[in-house]
């Protein structure tokens, strides 16, 4: 039965539990041991390349092999309870392996993407100070630009094909050495990541050592992970959140869809980066509890590259954002040969278009039920119901969340009105990593405030109307203006600059940047390679406008919100 405080429940199943007092395990390396024992020698992850080539570990293989490298990261490598460990790494085998080992030695990941510039990575360490790094061989050249003045003790490399069969493993290593010249050499201490693995696996042999040891103090409240995210300042934070925040968010996200999952049968598609939070929480640990097989894409561009994983594997669900689910639509090979045994797909990070979702269902004939979520609730907040899905909301709260609007005032707001977002949980996270005044501006009483402007259907169910904040998201990746803007900035052809999100048909949103040139010569396309160098592809303006001058305050402000609202006129217009 719903209450007048919480009316969404009367869209829960028979079988959900509207609050959930505490999570099924004490820790997350509990988790990781106890779903081992269960599964077995099923199969846990497969990484699937474009050409089909793949390779798979079972579950006892994962927790054997995390066992053995949280035993390096404390016996070898020398690390302590607490220390960050940077995971630096696409979609592959070693992910998992890596992830579950630093959480067993009771360490601290630090999720990085790969695709970082060595300026962004310099800025992450700076602020984590990791000591231990785990990266993939394809971006371990940017090392010694990244750690200048704050070095990583210990360097661990790994390979996208590492775990694969010996002749797969070693045509690919080939194709990435000679042909696509993607891996470079390494000029910085390192150890492989098979070495730190077999490192570790003797100390267990030789010193009786066992993983257990290291996290049976761990509990809820425990640091697990930090997870980068901006804000209006552009400002990197870390996320801290706890080894309860993931677990309880996981069975939050299940618990609305226990009913339509087969423990251990389940074959999950992940495209979405592991690194990104809707990914880790949801593909990696939840599905991993559920006993499924994951089939982890490297690299989802061009979406031919998942060609062959529809054609492999049994897909029972996927997630996604707007852009992949719009761009595999109006893939022929796609609409030619849909999926035959998808139940249904996630959808996150951005807004999901209607239209897209009525393709979806026509296409395969199934729904993509929407989420909502944020680095700093783990992420998920809300969700669609399977079979209540309704077009334009981003559905219900999951349990034991309140969600509520609140007024500039601080006011909590009743369904209608329109005001932030607020999100009140055990998702929610412990804090930003050595930020509490940063903390302090986002939280009202127990509320994290999202950011959002939203408002709330008199049954319970939620719509975005707005961003607060400056953010853009490109296909579900945050860009923020401030880092742009400074990168701009520092052209010396540039006078100033401006940055803003425009709306993009391919992207959901594309980054637009306007700029009062001092040199007239200046190009788009110089402006453009210039921010290639110092920005990940997605942060990249996508189109550059040069203006005489820029809308300003009376302070001297530059108005963002006058540049967005004449580029929304503009599109309205065309």
């Amino acid at each position: 039965m719903a209450n007048s405080q919480r009316p969404w429940q009367a869209y829960y199943g028979p079988n959900v539990r509207p609050d959930i007092a505490v999570p099924a395990y004490r820790n997350l390396p509990d988790l990781i041991h106890s779903v081992a024992d269960t599964y077995g020698k099923a199969k846990a992850f497969t990484c699937c390349l474009p050409n089909g080539m793949n390779g798979t570990l079972t579950f006892k293989q994962i927790d054997e092999m995390s066992d053995a490298f949280a035993v390096y990261l404390r016996e070898v490598a020398g690390l302590s309870a607490g220390d960050r460990v940077a995971i630096q790494m696409p979609n592959c085998l070693s992910f998992p392996v890596a992830a579950f080992g630093v959480f067993k030695a009771g360490c601290v990941l630090v999720n990085v993407n790969p695709l970082y510039t060595a300026e962004e990575m310099a800025k992450q360490f700076e602020d984590a100070e990791p000591h231990a790094l785990v990266i993939v061989d394809m971006f371990a050249d940017k090392i010694p630009a990244a750690t200048k003045g704050h070095p990583i003790p210990n360097v661990i490399v790994t390979r996208v094909a590492e775990f694969f069969p010996a002749m797969p493993r070693g045509i690919v290593g080939l194709i990435q050495k000679y042909w696509d010249q993607a891996v470079k050499p390494i000029d910085v201490a390192h150890v492989r990541l098979p070495e730190a693995l077999r490192a570790g696996k003797a100390k267990i042999a030789q010193s009786k050592i066992e993983a257990d040891v290291y996290h049976q103090t761990i509990d809820a409240d425990d640091l697990a992970v930090l997870q980068y995210t901006g804000g209006t300042t552009g400002v990197a934070k870390g996320a801290m959140l706890t080894h309860g925040n993931l677990l309880m968010n996981m069975e939050q996200a299940m618990e609305l869809l226990a009913g339509d999952m087969d423990k251990g049968k389940e074959v999950v598609l992940t495209a979405l980066p592991l690194y990104h939070i809707f990914a880790f929480t949801v593909n990696m640990l939840s599905f991993y509890w559920l006993g499924a097989r994951n089939v982890l894409i490297p690299n989802p561009r061009p979406l031919s590259n998942l060609k062959r994983a529809f054609e492999n594997y049994k897909v029972t669900w996927m997630s996604g954002v707007n852009t992949l689910f719009n761009g595999l639509c109006n893939e022929v090979w796609f609409k030619d040969s849909p999926p035959k045994h998808l139940k249904f797909a996630g959808a996150g990070g951005m807004a999901l278009q209607s239209s897209v979702a009525a393709k979806w269902r026509d296409i395969t004939g199934t729904e993509v039920v929407q989420g909502y979520g944020l680095t700093e609730t783990s992420p998920v907040v809300t969700f669609e119901p399977l079979g209540k899905t309704r077009d334009g909301t981003i559905g219900i709260p999951v349990p034991a969340t309140d969600v509520a609007c609140f007024s500039e005032k601080g006011k909590m707001l009743k369904p209608g009105e329109t005001g932030e977002i607020g999100a009140k949980g055990p998702q929610i996270m412990k804090g930003y990593w050595k930020k509490p005044d940063e903390t302090k501006k986002v939280m009202a009483g127990d509320y994290f405030l999202t950011g959002d402007i939203g408002v709330m259907d008199d049954d319970g169910y939620f719509r975005i109307v707005d961003r607060k904040k400056d953010m853009v998201v490109v296909s579900g990746f945050n860009v923020y203006p401030n880092e742009v803007e400074d990168v701009l900035a520092a052209h010396p052809a540039v006078l100033e600059a401006a940055v803003i999100g425009v709306p993009d048909d391919a992207s959901g949103e594309a980054v637009k940047a306007y700029i009062v040139a001092a040199d007239k010569g200046l190009t788009q396309d110089q402006l453009r390679a210039y921010c290639k160098e110092h920005l990940t592809s997605y942060k990249v303006p996508k189109r550059v406008e040069f203006r005489d001058d820029l809308p300003k305050s009376n302070v001297g402000k530059i108005l963002r919100k006058d540049l967005r609202a004449e580029a929304l006129a503009q599109k309205a217009e065309a």
